[in-house]
């Protein structure tokens, strides 16, 4: 597939940029979550409660054994990749607790498992990405108080950054989601993006109002008069979408509308990952599953680094002295956590030992 910005060409390799989107919405940007609802949803989309969908890795497995073979290779070795529940000490402190979550409302992930809701419900004080998501409303208010991180500002639109023919593409997959591009041609396509990357399953559950996973967990958590505390702020995780450069958003906007059905394969493949726990799993699945030799490296690079390892350090240096009272749940999106700069290698370096929770 071919995208045209402006007199430049470039070729995409499926599915890279949409499964980069995708962990996005699904694992870290907790803006897209809540902006997602910002578009109707039809009486038909509102029955679609369930997902159904095939793993990617079983087929990649299957088709090319090798390739998978390196996955799994790349994710053994991938730091702290193994788990989604950790456990915080440090001497003279009460215990605290880690979460990896998944931005999503599936009751598979919505159920925590014992161990885990006891710790919750134990704890003095909820730590998660962003406490704005308390108030669905006041979080928006919030959002839209930074037009520029939503909108072009500028006078540009959406058919002035693409061909004729991208454009005619982009308008009829839009049109396929019951969306009108005029209505939103000057909207940022990472806003655009945030709404037709979840299937229809998720979308209708978040329009009746289904919270998900760090909603419920902060939710919960103030029903009982804990304390919550937010590590970002909304518009802080829109910045560091906005960051990235706008030919890979353009290109992942493209992309998450002509995937098609086959997006429910995409969530399926998130979610069972999630659930096995190996989260070291996810990056090397987004390289391998995308063709041989295809051009989506820089992307990679710039997606990693701005949007998970950069953050990790604004998180670990906010939640420090927060964990230094002891007795906290901390709860943020998942692939903050593995790696040589994920949070739980980055708290070790502040003097906490932090331990895997079968």
């Amino acid at each position: 597939m071919t995208i045209s910005i402006g007199h430049r060409t470039f070729h995409i390799a499926q599915p890279g940029n949409i499964l980069l989107w995708l962990i996005a919405a699904f694992h870290m940007l907790l803006a897209a979550a809540l902006l997602a609802v910002v578009f109707s949803v039809t009486p038909a989309d509102a029955a679609e409660d369930s997902c159904t969908g095939a793993n990617l890795l079983t087929e990649l497995q299957q088709k090319d054994p090798a390739r998978y073979a390196e996955a799994v290779k790349e994710a053994d070795a991938t730091p702290n990749g193994k788990g989604i529940f950790w456990k915080i000490e440090k001497p003279g402190l009460k215990a605290s607790w880690l979460l990896g979550t998944m931005h999503v409302t599936d009751p598979r992930v919505l159920n925590l498992p014992p161990r885990t809701q006891e710790a919750h419900d134990g704890a003095d004080t909820i730590v998660i990405e962003s406490d704005e998501i308390l108030d669905e409303k006041k979080a928006t208010a919030s959002l839209l108080m930074r037009p520029d991180l939503m909108m072009f500002t500028d006078g540009t639109t959406i058919e002035k950054l693409l061909s004729p023919e991208d454009y005619t593409r982009l308008e009829a997959g839009l049109k396929q989601r019951g969306i009108l591009l005029s209505a939103v041609s000057r909207m940022r396509p990472w806003m655009i993006a945030s709404a037709v990357a979840l299937p229809a399953c998720e979308i209708a559950r978040k329009a009746r109002g289904v919270q998900f996973l760090d909603q419920k967990i902060a939710a919960d958590a103030a029903a009982e008069g804990k304390q919550v505390k937010g590590l970002e702020t909304l518009a802080e995780q829109l910045q560091a979408m906005a960051e990235l450069p706008i030919e890979f958003h353009l290109k992942s906007l493209i992309e998450t509308l002509e995937l098609g059905a086959r997006m429910n394969d995409v969530v399926e493949t998130m979610t069972d990952i999630y659930l096995s726990g190996d989260i070291g799993m996810t990056m090397p699945m987004l390289k391998t599953v995308s063709p041989e030799g295809s051009d989506e490296d820089g992307d990679y690079a710039a997606f990693e680094q701005r949007i998970i390892l950069d953050r990790n350090k604004v998180m670990a240096e906010r939640a420090a002295p927060i964990l230094a009272s002891g007795n906290v749940f901390m709860a943020v999106g998942a692939l903050h956590l593995p790696g040589k700069e994920g949070v739980i290698e980055l708290l070790r370096q502040q003097g906490f030992t932090v331990t895997a929770v079968n």
